[in-house]
């Protein structure tokens, strides 16, 4: 038996195994069709049931067991009935419902989705045909506020640059960003006392200003095959709300995703820290090059690093500025 099987196995005979620690969210989110759900925090437990796809769950506690081939991450939620599955299979997300706003400048608004997913729509009305999803804490620019009479209904339109289109979104499901919220951190250290560490072997992200660490957490790099490029690189083009996709790629392991947040590039072919919200599993290298991180993290990189992306701008490009990267 695995040690870290046996771990949750004798926790979870002892008793102790739920409410380790607190969970970093009030619910959870199903990232795919089938996710596993245990009477202990192993694989060795006895499997009670699987998850829908964007099902949301309560999640109660933390606990430590099996490490589902990930050494750095040991981590599984604890659910009603004293249930468990793997933290890496469950997007942790909250239910804030909001205040409509209904006036949106000329060259729109940053917002975030502040439910676990919200259904776009191809006009403002209920009834009209869906579109695609977007999950809890991605970015989407609010192109205009929109209220229909009949259905008594308030919406905000938002474009996708890479679609060409525009969706229509209830506007109790997104947070639009204040301008204090997308300013500099640490504005008064100079940007050559900035660096972004990231050691692949570890799977971590730290920022130093000057000897000072300010930051130090996992990531999920490139896996083999689309590896992170080692080397020194600068964050000197930044969008907050990217779609990142390769379909139009003749590629394996292709990827659609809309509202990708906090996305700061090092380099000219596409690598960038940025927010992640198809998997919760950092340590463990899976990306297709980039620097996986939590949506929370990304934004903080995002706003730390140099160039400064003003509020209303929705891509940045400055060659020969940012902030050093150093890749290992």
């Amino acid at each position: 038996m695995p040690a870290s099987g046996a771990l949750g196995l004798a926790l979870s005979e002892l008793g102790i195994a739920r409410a380790l620690a607190a969970p970093p969210a009030s619910h959870g989110r199903a990232i795919w069709s089938g996710v596993r759900v245990f009477d202990a925090p192993s694989l060795l437990g006895n499997e009670v049931e699987l998850l829908r796809i964007d099902q949301v769950v309560p999640l109660l506690g933390e606990a430590q067991g099996d490490s589902i081939d990930n050494k750095f991450n040991t981590t599984w939620y604890q659910l009603d009935g004293g249930y468990y599955t793997y933290s890496g299979w469950l997007q942790p997300v909250e239910t804030k419902y909001q205040k409509p706003i209904y006036e949106i400048p000329v060259e729109g608004k940053l917002a975030e989705v502040s439910v676990p997913y919200s259904l776009t729509y191809l006009s403002p009305y209920f009834y009209a045909k869906n579109a695609h999803r977007i999950f809890y804490e991605t970015t989407h620019w609010i192109k205009d506020v929109i209220v229909t009479r009949e259905e008594k209904s308030v919406w905000y339109e938002i474009y996708d640059k890479e679609y060409k289109k525009f969706f229509y979104v209830p506007a109790h499901n997104l947070r639009i960003i204040p301008d204090e919220e997308l300013t500099q951190l640490s504005p008064e250290v100079p940007n050559e006392e900035k660096l972004l560490h990231v050691d692949l072997a570890s799977q971590m992200v730290t920022a130093f200003e000057g000897q000072k660490m300010v930051l130090s957490v996992r990531c999920a790099s490139g896996q083999r095959g689309t590896d992170t490029p080692k080397g020194e690189w600068s964050t000197y083009h930044k969008g907050p709300s990217i779609h990142m996709t390769n379909f139009g790629d003749a590629v394996e392991n292709a990827y659609n995703l809309p509202g990708v947040p906090w996305v700061s590039f090092f380099t000219g072919s596409g690598h960038a820290f940025h927010g992640t919200y198809w998997h919760n599993d950092y340590g463990r290298q899976r990306s297709n090059g980039c620097v996986n991180l939590p949506s929370s993290v990304s934004k903080w990189v995002y706003r730390w690093t140099s160039p400064v992306v003003p509020p209303n701008v929705d891509y940045l490009h400055q060659p020969g500025t940012g902030t050093r990267v150093v890749i290992q």
